[in-house]
């Protein structure tokens, strides 16, 4: 599904991560594994140390903090803004919703739309999509886009797989009328390949219970359970190299843009590995596409997208203008891809949560 916006731009870009930063040589004895072994794997798919959030901490937490910082340096009004989406697959309740529960927490007014989209990796783009949407309406005037992920404490401290990759954080976006640019996206999904990337338990399907919290042994003395997520690597990786391209391929066709025209592939970061390997199929320089997130930051799902502009092109989005292609790819399975230009910011920061 392909769309077509013009007139809005992004305004701000904020990015939140916990201050709890875990190095993986630190973490490498709760892996039943040899610690050759387990740095020779870190050196290949990309990742030192990743942050996480402490024992308690929720998504609304972290947006109430970036929220805050935003109102008390006057970067955004409390009333300046007629929407809020939440992008989670970690809400603090099944009911309500996180952005009502930030709604409320912030004393926010009630003329406020406050919506709650269940996506992961491809959730920023999503978020994007449906935030340009909105601003369709003559009553919106400006909307406040929040991906947030705190999905460390979903993954099993003893699944070398998954934990050393994964990654807490938030981003908060502005996005506005405005701006003289078109804007193209376009989306697919494919719900036969869902088990690729899942939480069995905790859901209705299958209630969370005393066995579905059981440790099993999955393989190559990797334990999870039930209430963990799991993830098919080879399924996985295979599903990027094929579909992606394809993907970014047919957006470019779509803007008219040759793919040497784009500054910047700001990507969703599974690994480096994956990312890396990517760019050498697309024929993009690893320069145009960074690949530095997991190993400082962790992966935080979709939110990886937010933290490229934030960390690796800060500078460079508040000075002047860039052409960017951002893109997400995974949980669903989900794809999706958007070709815009960005630049001139009010702000674009990363902060810390304590």
């Amino acid at each position: 599904m392909n769309f077509i916006f013009h007139d809005k731009t992004i305004s701000g870009v904020l990015v939140v991560v916990p201050a709890n930063e875990r190095k993986f040589v630190d973490e490498m004895q709760q892996f039943d594994f040899p610690a050759a072994r387990s740095r020779k794997l870190a050196e290949v798919m990309g990742y030192d140390r990743h942050r996480l959030v402490t024992a308690g901490t929720c998504v609304s937490d972290l947006v109430c903090h970036g929220l805050r910082h935003l109102f008390d340096r006057g970067l955004l009004g409390r009333d300046d803004f007629d929407a809020m989406i939440v992008v989670t697959q970690s809400p603090d309740y099944f009911m309500p919703s996180t952005s009502n529960v930030v709604q409320g927490r912030l004393g926010l007014k009630t003329d406020l739309l406050c919506l709650d989209v269940n996506q992961g990796c491809a959730g920023f783009v999503v978020g994007l999509i449906q935030a340009f949407s909105l601003l369709e309406q003559e009553s919106v005037r400006r909307v406040v886009l929040v991906n947030a992920d705190v999905l460390s404490r979903k993954v099993c401290p003893r699944d070398r797989n998954s934990y050393p990759l994964v990654g807490d954080a938030a981003s908060i976006v502005v996005v506005e009328k405005g701006g003289d640019c078109t804007i193209h996206a376009n989306l697919k999904m494919d719900g036969t390949r869902c088990e690729a990337l899942m939480i069995p338990a905790g859901g209705f399907r299958m209630p969370s219970g005393p066995e579905t919290a059981v440790l099993e042994d999955v393989g190559d003395n990797n334990f999870r359970s039930k209430d963990h997520l799991r993830m098919d690597g080879s399924a996985v990786f295979n599903f990027v190299q094929v579909e992606v391209p394809v993907m970014i391929a047919e957006l470019l066709a779509l803007a008219k843009v040759a793919a040497g025209d784009v500054d910047y592939y700001v990507f969703h970061q599974p690994n480096r590995f994956m990312l890396q390997k990517l760019a050498e199929k697309m024929k993009v320089p690893y320069a145009k596409m960074p690949s530095n997130i997991v190993e400082n930051f962790g992966n935080s799902s979709g939110v990886t997208v937010p933290i490229v502009l934030a960390y690796n092109l800060k500078d460079m989005l508040l000075a002047g203008q860039l052409r960017i292609c951002l893109a997400g790819f995974g949980v669903g399975l989900t794809w999706a891809s958007m070709y815009l230009s960005l630049g001139r910011m009010t702000f674009c920061e990363m902060i810390d949560y304590p």
